[in-house]
């Protein structure tokens, strides 16, 4: 249990968030939401002491154990992977040496012996006996191979290393639990192990994630961060995010009695709670919903921006065909022999254990980069628009927002350009702010608006919701859900991918998996799941 009380964090004259009382319990998992900026990250930091609040106070459980997932990827260089996991249950790790260090004693006396014995059974109450299994099987589920258990932390790579880390956090089945963006460099399977994972632990878990499907598969709870207030609600991220569309649409429709608005609100609740017993996300066996009473539902104050892709021109029939392409980097093939026509309005997502195929594939199209071999052909009617998963190159002068975006159009009056700017959030004199200093955020909502420019009828997007916070991600999925043309993309993102797609080709070395079929119903049949494998294997 963590037990918030009178919290505030003030960096400067900028209050992130003030007097916040909140009580954190066993048995639920918090979903931390919040705008880019908002405080996510730092809430949990001063949780989990890395940071001083200004002012309040946080409290654990008696004798409860916190952990956290670690950012820093080179603290535990000079220890084993197995180490390094074992090492996140820090009581039991020091005991263990401490014990070690005594039987190394070259004058191991009686004394010695007493304490040893003292020290075993200390050990084993902890479950030190199964310590190194228990860490080894942590590490196998994440994705870590048994290969690489004793290697030194610093000869992994960064994408295990995440792994590592996470697996340091889970060990020894910490009270209390923070994650902060846990499912970064996942594969697929392993999200949804860690999804099954969470589900079932029985204490007290706070995860900030971008994932949607990801905090409504664990999450009982959202906690919003939202100009300098935190409130707790019940329920998973798509019922907060739904609820508060619903309460900000009554609140614009001012003349509806305060009897109407409770039905609806009362009927959303209860359609809501049914939808979610039917499922097997954790929010069904806690059935918080069943309690939550109207008035907890309120309008967010959050902005969305307003992405728009509108087609100049109906697409023909023909869109784009692909003959026998093939692509490899520095001898390793990413895809052969990749061959498929595509439908009008069809939107596709393209998967691979090997991110860099996807890349490659959209940069041959594109025409950025040559094939190793075979050809493609847009439809004479196509237009396109491209978001490369790599947008620095963009981004490297003096130049100020206003005058990058000009590049783009013909039309660079300032009314038609701080219309697109406006609609992803820049506003005022931030249109005049360096493009060199922008973030990560701001950059991929200039991408946004550059593409929007281009009225095109195909859209081709390599990882859109990188960098992006929860509202661009919820805005852009509802715009290419009613987008006309074809679209064309790879993503980390289930709910993305699983809204928008009604095609799914898997590019691998020994050619393409071709189905047309939902992503949730591509990734959970078995005969598919089979026809991966040998496909990879070759």
């Amino acid at each position: 249990m963590i037990t918030v009380s009178n919290l505030s964090i003030q960096f400067g004259k900028r209050v992130l968030f003030q007097d916040v009382n909140l009580k954190f319990t066993p048995g639920n998992c918090y979903g931390v939401i919040g705008a880019n900026g908002a405080g996510k990250s730092t809430f949990l930091k001063a949780i989990s002491g890395d940071i001083d609040a200004t002012s309040g106070s946080v409290t654990l459980g008696s004798g409860e154990r916190l952990s956290v997932l670690r950012q820093d990827h080179f603290a535990f260089d000079e220890f084993t992977v197995l180490d390094t996991v074992m090492k996140g249950y820090t009581e039991m790790w020091d005991l263990m040496q401490e014990k070690n260090a005594l039987y190394n004693k070259p004058d191991f006396s009686e004394e010695d012996g007493l304490k040893a014995a003292e020290l075993e059974e200390k050990f084993g109450d902890m479950g030190g006996w199964n310590a190194e299994n228990d860490a080894a099987t942590l590490l196998s589920n994440l994705g870590v191979k048994e290969d690489f258990h004793y290697t030194l932390m610093k000869d992994m790579s960064g994408n295990h290393k995440v792994r590592v880390l996470l697996a340091q956090a889970l060990f020894g089945n910490p009270d209390n639990l923070l994650l902060d963006e846990p499912t970064n460099d996942l594969d697929l399977e392993t999200v949804v192990w860690l999804e099954n994972y969470l589900a079932n632990y029985e204490n007290t878990v706070l995860v900030v994630s971008h994932d949607r499907h990801f905090l409504d598969a664990i999450s009982t709870h959202t906690i919003d961060i939202d100009f300098g207030a935190i409130k707790l609600f019940a329920g998973n991220y798509t019922f907060w995010y739904e609820s508060s569309q619903l309460a900000l649409r009554q609140q614009a429709a001012q003349n509806k009695k305060a009897e109407e608005k409770k039905k609806e609100l009362q009927e959303f609740i209860a359609r809501f709670s049914a939808n979610v017993a039917k499922s097997k996300q954790t929010t069904s066996r806690k059935k918080m919903l069943d309690k939550l009473n109207v008035d907890e539902i309120q309008p967010s104050t959050r902005k969305y921006p307003g992405i728009i892709f509108r087609p100049e021109r109906e697409a023909g029939d023909r869109i784009l065909d692909v003959e026998n392409l093939s692509a490899s980097i520095d001898g390793t093939t990413l895809f052969r022999d990749v061959s498929f026509s595509t439908q009008k309005g069809e939107k596709i997502v393209f998967l691979s254990r090997d991110h860099r195929a996807m890349t490659a594939l959209f940069e041959i199209i594109n025409g950025h980069r040559d094939a190793d071999s075979g050809t493609f052909q847009w439809g004479q009617t196509i237009t396109t628009a491209y978001l490369p998963i790599d947008n620095s190159e963009f981004f490297q002068g003096e130049m100020t927002l206003f005058d990058w975006l000009c590049q783009f159009t013909n039309d660079t009056t300032e009314i038609y350009i701080r219309g697109y700017l406006g609609k992803m959030l820049f506003a005022g004199e931030e249109i005049y702010k360096k493009v060199n200093v922008l973030s990560g955020g701001e950059k991929m909502r200039c991408m946004i608006a550059k593409m929007m420019l281009l009225d095109a009828n195909a859209l081709i997007l390599d990882t859109p919701t990188n960098h992006l916070d929860l509202e661009s991600i919820q805005a852009f999925n509802n715009n290419l859900v009613k987008f006309p043309g074809n679209v064309f993309m790879s993503s980390h993102d289930h709910t993305f991918i699983s809204s928008v797609c009604d095609r799914v080709i898997e590019l691998t070395p020994n050619g393409i998996i071709d189905k047309l079929m939902n992503y949730d119903d591509y990734i959970t049949d078995e005969r598919i799941k089979e026809q991966r494998e040998r496909m990879y294997k070759g």
